[in-house]
């Protein structure tokens, strides 16, 4: 029975980067590597791709890239790896996953997938009352293209204790992850919310990889790390009592100090007092955290609260189409330039009679990201570019965003630049709404692979 263990992040997000993973299942001398992949949209986007492309087997697209980086490590070091990269198929990414091993040659390796969050077809049985603006969830009948709920560590917990080496979910809550190792290793009970809150909180400084250790915190001449390119993901190495060290792999560039650790743990959380999971409530206001040593942070004292009778679910629905594309101008006078496109632009989609929800002209480089609170003495740039976007309810109107674009090369103000449009300027809209189930009535189960 270990006293302490050391759980490694392998990922924050599906594009996050494939390398610091591999450091990790390299030099970190981790007993768990854990892969969190998800996003809110990301159930959402597969439903909508396994519907356009059928040979698409729902898993992360950069599994294959993610098990070829960690496998021989993992397996060498004795790395269990738990990971959520099963989106809407977790039983194809853990035959996946079985065929690397069967590559490199590893046998009698057992993996386990779990499902049960995906609840498409019932969702609508189990909530009637959507969070975001207390309208009935029958109102999304028509829309409804995917319902997943968020499931906590039990289920992988499960799989760790019938001897799984490597554990594959489809949608779970990102600390859980964490959480189910130190819930295996130390015997924690599941309702013991004390224990559960300080894993929890840890699972939470883990999930969104090298934020804790640098990345998204660097910021040139306010808050500077050494080797920003190089950031090592986060370790933790976590005591039985739930008292855990934040590292990383020495020599690897960002920073782990309380700064890095306390942004992260801020980070989406809305009520630091009350952050709901399926494990439990989770209170960061009575954490302590201590700088140890070089790139060390202790984190303890965790609070937590008893899980709610019920689980957060994310239900996808189609809401139409985006048309997008841009162009550019440089030089003295290129915002008069842009302004006057700008007025073309609206113009013409009145005489191509474009219909839609929202229309959306903005100068990248200006008043992009704020808006209508870019400040009017806001200078004057040097090149602009000006990106078009208008929200419809065919993919037919948005694609007259595009067509029209590309008559300004030609047909527009001097000095426009166009880029050629080497990619689909059209793609449906994924709207994301909450809704809360009861837990009972979400039951995991559990599938066991070998290799």
């Amino acid at each position: 029975m270990k006293n302490t263990i050391r759980i490694g992040a392998g990922a924050a997000w599906w594009g996050d980067r494939v390398e610091p993973a591999a450091l990790n299942a390299e030099k970190g001398e981790l007993d768990y590597l854990c892969f969190e992949t998800m996003a809110e949209a990301t159930v959402s986007a597969a439903q909508v791709r396994a519907r356009r492309d059928p040979s698409f087997e729902g898993y992360d697209t950069y599994l294959d890239d993610r098990m070829r980086a960690v496998l021989p490590a993992c397996m060498k070091n004795g790395t269990k790896i738990i990971t959520n990269q099963g989106w809407i198929n977790p039983d194809a990414a853990a035959r996946r996953v079985l065929y690397w091993l069967n590559e490199f040659g590893y046998k009698g390796v057992k993996v386990a997938s779990v499902n049960g969050s995906l609840i498409t077809e019932h969702v609508l049985a189990l909530t009637d009352r959507i969070l975001e603006n207390g309208q009935p969830t029958s109102t999304l009948q028509s829309t409804l293209i995917s319902a997943e709920a968020y499931l906590g560590a039990e289920p992988i917990v499960e799989a760790l204790k019938a001897g799984a080496q490597i554990v594959i979910t489809g949608r779970v809550a990102d600390p859980s992850i964490f959480l189910a190792p130190m819930m295996y290793e130390f015997e924690w009970d599941p309702l013991d919310h004390v224990k559960l809150g300080q894993g929890t909180g840890i699972g939470h400084l883990l999930e969104c990889g090298a934020q804790v250790t640098g990345g998204y915190f660097s910021d040139p001449g306010f808050k500077d790390v050494p080797e920003p390119w190089n950031f090592g993901f986060p370790i933790a190495e976590v005591s039985r009592d739930g008292s855990t060290v934040i590292t990383k792999v020495a020599g690897t560039g960002g920073a782990v100090n309380l700064r890095t650790v306390k942004e992260q743990m801020l980070y989406e959380v809305h009520d630091p007092a009350n952050y709901l999971t399926p494990d439990v409530v989770v209170d960061f206001t009575t954490a302590k955290i201590e700088q140890v040593g070089p790139d060390r942070v202790r984190v303890t004292n965790i609070g937590g609260k008893p899980r709610t009778p019920t689980l957060k679910v994310s239900i996808g629905c189609t809401e139409g189409f985006i048309g997008e594309d841009m162009f550019f101008y440089a030089g003295p006078g290129a915002l008069r330039r842009a302004q006057l496109a700008k007025r073309v632009l609206e113009e013409r989609f009145k005489i191509v009679k474009l219909d839609a929800e929202e229309i959306r002209i903005d100068y990248l480089g200006l008043n992009a990201i704020h808006g209508d609170a870019t400040p009017a003495w806001a200078p004057e740039p040097y090149e602009i570019a000006v990106r078009v976007a208008a929200r419809t309810r065919t993919r037919a109107e948005a694609t007259k965003v595009g067509r029209e674009v590309d008559g300004m090369a030609v047909s527009g103000i001097a000095h426009t630049g166009k880029r050629v449009p080497h990619q689909d300027r059209t793609r449906e809209v994924i709207g994301v709404w909450s809704a809360l189930v009861p837990r009972e009535r979400v039951p995991a189960s559990v599938s066991y692979f070998e290799s």
